[in-house]
């Protein structure tokens, strides 16, 4: 299975593609998609779009995993977030792949199996897991490639409690 674990964001949006089979990854692709923060809003979410459906279109993932937005303290974050996290769905339906959608919790679980689990701990877990010589960069990469390895862990057993979207035709 081809999973694409995506950390949302507007300014920094995380990627990480994976291939998991017989309980082994192999690591395909991994980055981050950036916008500027001088350029308007809505030309930064059509940024996000085109780059996502290009990496969507290159590596056909089976599936995109998708960290679930949670309210912090600044509510405009939260809803910047979720317009970036919008268009991601969006692209993620355009070129028909599912997505399953994760907590921050299921994801600690899955990759530390800790659900407290520190950042560190994580990213080094992650590391390790998808046996990298050092934790990937930006912060959202290895978030990303968390997700991934969430997805093949929980999702992919039909065990985890991902969600998946899926929209109805004609509708």
């Amino acid at each position: 299975m081809k999973i694409i674990g995506i950390d949302p964001g507007y300014a920094i949006v995380g990627y990480g593609v994976v291939e998991y089979r017989a309980n082994r990854f192999a690591v395909l692709d991994y980055g981050a998609i950036t916008t500027e923060a001088g350029v308007p809003f809505n030309r930064r979410l059509e940024i996000i779009f085109d780059a996502l459906t290009a990496l969507l279109e290159q590596h056909r993932p089976d599936a995109m995993s998708v960290e679930k937005v949670f309210y912090n303290n600044n509510a405009k974050t939260v809803i910047d977030v979720s317009q970036a996290r919008g268009v991601l769905m969006l692209a993620a339906q355009k070129c028909r792949v599912p997505v399953f959608e994760y907590t921050p919790l299921q994801v600690k679980q899955s990759v530390v199996g800790y659900g407290r689990a520190e950042k560190k701990q994580i990213q080094e877990m992650t590391k390790r897991i998808l046996n990298l010589d050092s934790v990937p960069k930006p912060d959202d990469t290895a978030d990303a490639l968390a997700m991934a390895i969430c997805h093949a862990h929980t999702g992919a057993s039909q065990l985890g409690g991902g969600r998946t979207l899926r929209i109805k035709e004609g509708i």
